[in-house]
Parts: structure tokens; C-alpha cells; sequence
């Protein structure tokens, strides 16, 4: 009688703890469901890159997958701070989500690239496409994305010139520098690993290295 009331109680806890499983599952899958997400998608043929897409969700997890059109996608993690996601999805706030009229100026211009922004949350999806807009909110937005990338961009030359190329060093730096002088990139102490390293590394030229010390030092004391 004691062996078949614990065997019993023992169904019942397993019972429980699958019941609780499964509700932890379901409660987590419904929260990643609700986290809005803006994506930003840029494809440009015959350009480099030819696409680029930066999708940040609310909780400020974010990814970047920057390539040509004829390689495999590869979206990677990378941090976004917390005061730009809440200005992209201030800006996106601002544009009804993207469910509103055409972004586009719908005049015969150049064609800059085709830029799409698309933003989810569980069932509700909006999107819009254009090649060149006058909106302001449209324009700040599409500015931080393509700081984003640009930053991506100068940040994996560097680390991969680092790795393979040490003479290419010091020409990976001033690109950087140059976008970093020119405002470029919206959040620059993402840099400032990568800038340390270099700049501590005695295998690296002289003139790399105290570049690297100078911009990384703009970064921290910004004038």
C-alpha cells in the first residue's frame, strides 16, 4: 500500500513538472511572439555590399547580415544600446509602424537602392518600401540603420585586417576614422575593444597602433 501511494505521488509530480514545462514553454514563446521587431533591409545590385539587413527588437537584441546577393545569408548577434533601440522604435512610432501612405517621392531619380522598413509584433506585420524619401522621421531612421552598418562594416574590415592582413592595418583605422569624424557611426565604443587591442599589440606598425590610441581616446573624451 505505501509502495503504490508513492508511485502515486511520484505520477502526480511528473505530472506537475511537465505541466509547468510546458507552460514555461508556452508562456516564453507567447513573450518572444509580443517583442516588436523593426527590420531594415537595403539591397543595391552591382554596389558593396549589394544587401544589408539590421533587424533590433524591443528587448534590444539585434542582428546584422551584410553581404553580396550571391553569398549565404548570415545574420549575426551584436549589441545595440539601449537609447537607440528607443529611438528606432521612437521613429518607427512616428510612422505609424509603417502601415501608412508610400514613404517613396515617386519621381524619376537615380536608383539609390532599394531600402525596406518592416516592423512585427506577434500577428501584426507593416512594411514599406522606397528608394528615396523627403519624411524626416523616415530619414533620421534610415540615417541610424545605415550608421549601423557602416559601423559593422569598418569594424569586421578592422578585425579581419588584424587577423590576416597587418599591413592593411593602418588603412582599415583611417577608414574608421574618417567615419567616426564625420558622425558616421552612431554608436562608437563598440570600437573600443578592438581599438585597445590593436593599440596594446607590438606586432602591429607604429603608426596603426598610435592611431588606434588617438581615435579610441576621442571616443572616451568626446570633444
Amino acid at each position: 500500500m505505501n509502495s503504490s501511494g508513492s508511485q502515486i505521488r511520484f505520477l502526480r509530480y511528473r505530472i506537475l513538472s511537465a505541466a509547468a514545462a510546458i507552460l514555461f514553454v508556452a508562456l516564453v514563446a507567447t513573450a518572444a511572439g509580443d517583442t516588436a521587431t523593426v527590420t531594415f533591409r537595403k539591397v543595391f545590385k552591382q554596389s558593396f555590399p549589394e544587401f544589408v539587413e539590421i533587424k533590433v527588437s524591443e528587448n534590444g537584441q539585434a542582428t546584422y547580415d551584410i553581404r553580396q546577393l550571391d553569398e549565404q545569408a548570415s545574420p549575426q548577434p551584436f549589441a545595440v544600446s539601449r537609447p537607440l533601440v528607443e529611438k528606432i522604435f521612437q521613429l518607427a512610432a512616428q510612422l505609424h509602424h509603417f502601415d501608412g501612405p508610400s514613404l517613396d517621392i515617386h519621381r524619376k531619380i537615380a536608383n539609390l537602392g532599394e531600402k525596406t522598413f518592416r516592423y512585427e509584433k506577434g500577428s501584426e506585420v507593416h512594411e514599406t518600401t522606397f528608394n528615396y524619401t523627403l519624411d524626416a522621421s523616415a530619414s533620421q531612421l534610415l540615417d541610424l540603420f545605415e550608421g549601423l552598418g557602416r559601423e559593422q562594416i569598418d569594424l569586421t574590415n578592422l578585425e579581419r585586417a588584424m587577423r590576416y592582413d597587418r599591413l592593411g592595418v593602418n588603412d582599415a583605422v583611417v577608414r574608421l576614422e574618417t567615419d567616426y569624424n564625420n558622425k558616421l557611426i552612431p554608436e562608437p565604443e563598440r570600437l573600443l575593444a578592438s581599438l585597445d587591442q590593436l593599440a596594446a599589440d607590438e606586432k602591429y606598425l607604429d603608426i596603426a597602433r598610435q592611431k588606434a590610441r588617438n581615435l579610441a581616446g576621442h571616443i572616451r573624451n568626446p570633444r
